[in-house]
């Protein structure tokens, strides 16, 4: 769930602190006629002005219930491209005959001016790198003697198979010169050239540059996504490419290296060769559920799925089973103990319902689905550090999946709840630094203002009963002293104990958007499949694991600060990165590849993006 607003010292917070009923009414001096909220990212303004006992006696009628919102997503709109501004003040260095053959350069007419006349458009970044090279006097690099040259063909064939990893060769693609006619205007077949040459140097820089940092400013798709973009130096690019004695090889040198980018790049080409040769799936019809006992047409194609995807080891114990089915819909405890062998292995609740979950596993995503989603992974390992290190934690929104890796070997993986689609988890990178024992649960605003205010409007001592904290004005009061009708500076926490909704332990990476890692008292959210079902923050199945392994020490160790009953913050001894991210590929410690379910719908943002940005090119080329 969310962190709290204020500080969790046992101070209380001061009579000008920014709090929840001073949120509610916009701050002080605010007008019946502005707004109330924004988002969970909008400015508090500080506190009732009035203070003291006035404060808690007024009795004013109820404003409307507010309700605090979350960030939301955009329609993306690409980096904007300009027109690339090659200056007439001095020669482009020309080793032999521009235009044709037959025609020397002097007689073709000056490369510069020709550059200068036609019209090629690109990013800023990318132009800026283009407009540098050619306003220096640099060489040409696609043309030599009237012709394209063999290393431009290469640049281009390189790029074209830029779906291999995980780009569309579409955003690279430059139309070639069309061949020399004899008795054409020289002028106009070196205009045709120099376009040629300003739009490849510019396509290469693209793809460069999209190869290592992405295609897409993720910022851009919702207020979900916090991700420092990477800057790429193209200013030398250019230049390497002229040096280059294989240019192709230059380029696809830029691609990323990582294992985990190579096991998803060597996934979709196993894919896409799978999917070329593929037959007809397994489909089963949507809505089904399967129970113990129960008859269904379905349950043909359940075993048939079962027989498709189960591992050899399931399909050899039960063989009797599978050999002696005649496609009958009556599902026997023979099948039963199928299906239960099957979630088993899938990670599942080994309980023989087949539902949704269970069919998900069953007939998995197609081929098509899996390109898809690896197509985005690729995209989205770009925005992350080119080196994840060797030393981190890694959580996976989608898989509900929290993984330590220390030397560049996993050593903890566990279940973790992650919010729900009302109250999504960012997607970010941070630093771990501190791990707080037994600690205090500062209400966030948003919890209090959408779940908690509508019953203390009706029950003022709903907080007491549950043994929460209030504090006004500095001090702590009953909250059944306080009229939640009106602007008060309230803040609210629950203390240490059984019953906290941090549990014994929370694991912080300070952030803007108040998001850490905690154990839980709601033990059984655990035993559920789809697991997004929390606040916003993460909650580990196995919080004194995690702990011991970023303080460097033991689970006994933690136990024991836990015992003390103590609210105790303790530095980790070296700063940690965390990666709280949204893969719907990824590959596990052993490197296979694994998919999971679009939890909060973010890929098909990322999709819509990708289009937007082929179109802009595409109108700008």
């Amino acid at each position: 769930m969310l962190a709290a607003m204020t500080a969790l010292s046992g101070v209380p917070a001061t009579a000008d602190a920014a709090t929840l009923m001073d949120f509610l009414r916009g701050g002080p001096g605010r007008t019946k006629n502005q707004s109330v909220f924004g988002s969970q990212q909008q400015t508090m303004f500080g506190s009732d002005q009035r203070g003291g006992a006035a404060g808690l006696a007024d009795m004013s009628d109820p404003e409307p219930l507010p309700k605090i919102s979350g960030p939301r997503y955009y329609t993306y709109k690409p980096e904007p491209q300009r027109a690339v501004v090659i200056r007439q003040t001095a020669s482009v260095a020309v080793d032999a005959d521009i235009a044709t053959g037959s025609i020397a350069a002097g007689q073709a007419g000056d490369p510069r001016a020709a550059m200068a006349s036609v019209k090629v458009q690109a990013t800023k970044d990318v132009a800026d790198a283009v407009e540098a090279y050619y306003n220096d006097n640099r060489p040409l690099l696609w043309v030599l003697d009237g012709a394209v040259t063999e290393k431009a063909h290469k640049a281009l064939e390189a790029m074209s198979r830029a779906a291999e990893v995980g780009l569309d060769p579409q955003d690279y693609s430059v139309t070639l010169p069309a061949d020399p006619v004899e008795g054409a205007d020289p002028a106009a077949r070196l205009a045709d050239l120099m376009r040629f040459e300003l739009a490849l140097s510019a396509k290469a820089l693209t793809y460069v540059q999209d190869t290592v940092r992405g295609r897409i400013d993720p910022n851009k798709l919702s207020g979900y996504h916090d991700l420092k973009r990477k800057t790429v130096n193209l200013a030398p690019v250019l230049n390497m490419m002229r040096l280059s004695p294989d240019v192709a090889a230059y380029i696809k040198s830029r691609d990323p290296s990582t294992s985990q980018f190579v096991a998803l790049k060597s996934e979709l080409a196993r894919l896409r060769i799978e999917d070329k040769n593929a037959g007809p799936g397994i489909t089963i019809a949507a809505g089904t559920l399967l129970k113990p006992g129960n008859s269904n047409p379905e349950t043909a194609n359940i075993i048939a799925a079962v027989r498709e995807n189960a591992s050899d080891a399931l399909k050899v114990e039960h063989a009797l089973t599978l050999a002696n089915y005649t496609g009958t819909p009556e599902y026997t405890p023979e099948l039963v103990a199928l299906v239960e062998g099957f979630q088993k292995e899938r990670g599942l609740k080994p309980d023989g319902v087949v539902g949704q979950a269970t069919i998900r596993a069953m007939t998995s995503h197609s081929n098509a689905e899996k390109i898809e989603k690896l197509i985005v992974a690729m995209e989205q390992l770009r925005w992350m550090p080119s080196d994840l290190g060797a030393r981190y934690v890694f959580i996976n929104q989608p898989a509900f999946q929290a993984y330590y890796v220390n030397d560049y070997k996993q050593e903890v993986a566990m279940r973790v709840v992650v919010g729900s689609r009302s109250n999504q988890t960012y997607f970010f990178n941070d630093q771990i630094e501190t791990v707080e024992f037994n600690p205090y649960w500062g209400v966030p605003q948003s919890i209090i203002v959408n779940e908690m205010l509508p019953k203390l409007r009706s029950d003022p001592g709903y907080l007491d009963r549950l043994g929460y904290e209030v504090s006004y004005g500095g001090r702590k009061v009953s909250s059944t002293a306080v009229d939640w009708n009106t602007t008060h500076s309230v803040d609210v926490r629950q203390p240490p104990g059984g019953d906290n909704a941090l549990g014994e332990l929370k694991i912080l990476f300070p952030n803007s958007h108040a998001i850490y890692m905690h154990d839980t008292p709601s033990k059984s959210f655990f035993q559920r499949d789809m697991r997004a079902l929390s606040h916003g923050c993460v909650r580990l199945a196995e919080p004194r694991v995690m702990a011991a392994a970023v303080m460097g020490t033991n689970v006994a160790d933690i136990a024991k600060q836990i015992a003390s009953g103590q609210n105790r913050a303790v530095q980790v001894p070296q700063k940690i990165p965390v990666y709280v991210s949204y893969f719907t590929a990824w590959p596990n410690d052993a490197g296979q590849v694994q998919f999971f379910d679009d939890v909060y719908g973010r890929d098909d943002y990322t999709r819509k993006a990708f289009a937007a940005t082929t179109a802009a090119r595409e109108a700008r080329s």
